[in-house]
């Protein structure tokens, strides 16, 4: 006969949360590389959002909820003349970083984009900074900022290297929310009790599902979903600031968890049987790995995935550009991860389906020698029909050492190769890029080429004397890093 009632003795927090709060309190960053790497993220972030400021479908997103709102000490917006509560000042900032596709990547079992965090992490800083000053006592500075990047890189990065949500429906911007919900907390002065109630709620909340980033829903949704995590996880840390419980067994109360309910596989009768129960692998400790190894789309704004093949592109288009009505097909190998989620055919509904699609990411460059986000607004894709033309005639096979490699921890490539065949029987050379130009075995070549994004989108949005300034503070990492938050943040507003 079973029991009719539960054993009702509260449990300990969850393991993987005291593990992130144990970091979180009491790591100290000590990696010179991982310092210099956040200023260079801080930089590239900061630049996607300004870029992404050229798009309306964007910036309508933007501003109070309430119009005319007032809120004193609020937060900036970069590149705009908002001053927003931390909440609403997070949502924006994580949609402008994230509405082109183009800030960092973390590739490994589970995908995402660890700078994305940087909106509940600035907003919150610039926030208590201003207030701090108003208290007459000293600011924020931004090594504050960069901490808690290294941080969030790390915790939504380690959980992102065995654990795959992506093979359960689930969105990626779980981590974001978790990440930014742990290191806001920090910056709100959290001790290990807030800290633990605040990640206990990021994980109980509803979860994102990601059909809004594949066919045939693919859609501008996961232009702001992070805005939103990131948002999401302001509120929480605030929540358990003012002393709110938490819930210790979130991710392994049976039935009930994270665990049972979100990772695990179920049968018809929802009844987990042994072997279909999961649970978080964490194959290392938290320390500065992921920010030390994070990669940097520098090239292309698209999906990190197809970057390679963009490249390849790139190399042939002078080959083809003369030739587009000859060819016959177009052969990408490629590595599974790349086929599961931006492998599409048929017709593309919007920009947000463009720039998802492997097929269109390496038509254009072999069409036009290059990639850039203009070239996914519908304007542009119904003018040049060769493009779908291009894509009808694509062939994409798994090569399986790109796909071995992918997940290879002293490779981590994210490969792909191009070859055009034509109708008179001719071909060009296969070509094939195994890391992209941003990997950290191409970190060097990299460098200078991403300091020409930055500028170049700084130069988007602001005058030459201000572009200046904020590179003369970005330039120096003892500078930035000694710069008090509320003045940096000043250079970046309208």
């Amino acid at each position: 006969m079973s029991a009719q009632f539960d054993i009702n003795e509260r449990p300990d927090y969850d393991e993987v949360l005291q593990k992130i709060t144990d970091y979180v309190l009491g790591y100290r960053i000590d990696s010179d590389e991982a310092w210099n790497t956040a200023r260079y993220c801080l930089m590239d972030t900061l630049g996607c959002g300004l870029l992404a400021l050229r798009f309306p479908e964007c910036t309508k997103h933007l501003g109070p909820i309430v119009e005319g709102t007032t809120v004193p000490h609020g937060a900036r917006v970069p590149g705009t003349s908002f001053r927003l509560d931390p909440v609403k000042a997070a949502w924006d900032i994580g949609c402008i970083v994230r509405w082109l596709d183009y800030n960092d990547t973390w590739l490994a079992a589970e995908w995402g984009h660890p700078s994305d965090n940087l909106g509940a992490i600035l907003a919150v800083a610039d926030h208590l900074s201003q207030k701090r000053v108003a208290e007459g006592k000293d600011p924020l500075t931004m090594r504050i900022v960069l901490e808690a990047m290294i941080m969030a890189h790390e915790i939504q990065g380690v959980l992102a290297l065995e654990n795959s949500f992506n093979r359960v429906g689930l969105d990626h911007v779980v981590l974001v929310k978790v990440a930014s919900t742990a290191v806001a907390a920090k910056m709100m002065g959290a001790n290990r009790q807030q800290l633990l109630s605040a990640l206990s709620h990021a994980w109980v909340d509803g979860q994102s599902l990601r059909t809004y980033r594949h066919a045939p829903n693919a859609g501008s949704r996961k232009s702001w979903a992070a805005g939103d995590a990131t948002s999401r996880a302001v509120r929480l840390a605030d929540i358990a600031m003012r002393g709110e419980m938490g819930i210790p067994g979130v991710l392994t109360a049976p039935q009930w968890g994270f665990y049972d309910v979100l990772f695990s596989k179920t049968n018809k009768d929802q009844k987990l049987k042994p072997e279909d129960k999961r649970e978080f692998s964490m194959p290392q400790d938290f320390g500065s790995y992921v920010m030390e190894n994070i990669l940097f789309k520098i090239s292309f704004p698209a999906e990190f995935h197809a970057q390679t093949a963009a490249e390849a592109a790139v190399t042939l288009h002078p080959e083809v550009k003369d030739r587009l009505d000859e060819i016959d097909k177009i052969v990408i190998a490629t590595h599974e991860s790349a086929i599961r989620i931006i492998s599409k055919v048929g017709k593309l509904a919007n920009a947000a389906d463009r720039d998802h699609c492997l097929q269109y990411m390496t038509a254009v460059p072999l069409i036009f020698g290059t990639l850039t986000a203009e070239h996914y607004e519908d304007s542009f894709h119904e003018a040049h029909p060769i493009i779908d033309t291009l894509r009808d005639k694509m062939e994409i096979v798994e090569d399986e050492r790109y796909t071995r490699e992918y997940l290879e921890e002293d490779k981590r490539s994210i490969a792909n190769s191009v070859q055009v065949f034509f109708k008179d029987g001719s071909s060009t050379d296969k070509v094939a890029v195994e890391y992209p130009i941003g990997h950290r075995r191409r970190r060097k070549e990299g460098m200078s080429l991403l300091l020409d994004k930055f500028r170049n989108n700084l130069a988007t949005r602001f005058p030459t004397q201000r572009c200046d300034q904020i590179g003369a503070v970005c330039k120096d990492q003892q500078s930035l890093e000694a710069t008090a938050v509320q003045d940096f943040v000043s250079l970046f507003t309208i």
